[in-house]
């Protein structure tokens, strides 16, 4: 039996997708919807629904039976205040099943992320040694920085776990997210019904315009890597999950024109004000230790990545 939280979220619905697909049948799917199973991202698959408040009466009851959680719910908002959200979704209820995990020796995956790691002054590197120097921008970024430090801090351990630093994941299932979609389906919807895509001007004297750079990373490969780290599980540690090569914006919307069939068409504003002393313009993974850990396989290309999602997910309105 394998645990997923955020079961019905982004990642959490394609990591299910990816067990059930590789064979794993015995899935718990775990959402603050307490109907889960019926999310349009899971109805292909027979999973079985816990609440998000019965999950740890749930372990207590089940746990001889339970090989891995996989933790990916959480408040994933950049924009939220309210630091009592975080320290409910993003720390406790991650500190308890690490608790548990511990508790009856299971495997345990979490989703940190690359907002852990600011402004990007120290690096994309996920070496050990700099962890506690990280300054995230925002609150989300330090409940996950938060939650990283107080791992590292434990002396009793789960039988393996790994912290999980996403970059910026694009791809299926990610309809609900709103403004915290990815560039990719803004691009998709936005050319859809203008013609045209809109891009923030650079305010660096380094960066050309939409010249601003991220590591894209496709969906499909992080649920991929997930499950080669639980099948693996030979090291623990926090580990960048990314493409390894960054690449800019304007490359990500000229691919979406491409796979949309349109001539380019990017018009540049200027970055809000309120945003703009934040704004990241370099973002790349060092991936060396998941490389190490003998994770070796082809990474999908960012183009690649964008002519599936759109043309066989965004064009069709498909989920799985």
């Amino acid at each position: 039996m394998i645990i997923v939280t955020g079961a019905a979220g982004f990642i959490g619905s394609n990591i299910i997708s990816e067990l059930f697909q590789a064979g794993y049948k015995d899935l718990v799917a775990v959402d603050l919807d307490s109907n889960v199973a019926q999310s349009p991202y899971l109805k292909p698959y027979p999973v079985r629904d816990v609440a998000f408040d019965d999950l740890e009466t749930f372990i207590d009851e089940n746990h001889q039976l339970i090989q891995a959680v996989i933790h990916m719910g959480a408040c994933s908002d950049t924009t939220e205040t309210d630091p009592a959200i975080f320290e409910k979704y993003n720390l406790s209820y991650s500190k308890m099943l690490w608790n548990k995990s511990v508790e009856y020796g299971l495997i345990y995956l979490y989703a940190s992320s690359a907002a852990t790691y600011g402004d990007g002054t120290q690096g994309y590197t996920d070496n050990p040694a700099i962890i506690k120097t990280l300054k995230p921008l925002n609150l989300y970024g330090q409940s996950k920085q938060d939650f990283d430090l107080w791992v590292k801090s434990q002396k009793k351990t789960p039988l393996f776990w790994a912290g999980l630093k996403f970059f910026n994941v694009y791809g299926p299932n990610e309809d609900h997210k709103g403004r915290m979609a990815s560039v990719v389906r803004h691009a998709y919807y936005q050319i859809k019904e203008t013609g045209k895509m809109r891009l923030f001007r650079s305010h660096h004297p380094d960066y050309k315009d939409g010249e601003q750079t991220r590591d894209f990373v496709y969906v499909k490969d992080v649920a991929h890597i997930v499950r080669f780290l639980m099948e693996k599980h030979s090291s623990n540690g926090i580990y960048n999950v990314g493409y390894g090569i960054g690449r800019t914006f304007n490359d990500l919307v000229k691919s979406t024109f491409k796979a949309m069939d349109l001539p380019v068409n990017i018009e540049y504003i200027d970055t809000p004000e309120d945003i703009r002393d934040k704004y990241q313009y370099y973002t790349c993974a060092d991936t060396t230790r998941l490389n190490h850990m003998g994770y070796n396989t082809s990474m999908t290309s960012l183009e690649e990545g964008v002519d599936d999602y759109v043309k066989n997910y965004l064009i069709p309105g498909k989920t799985n």
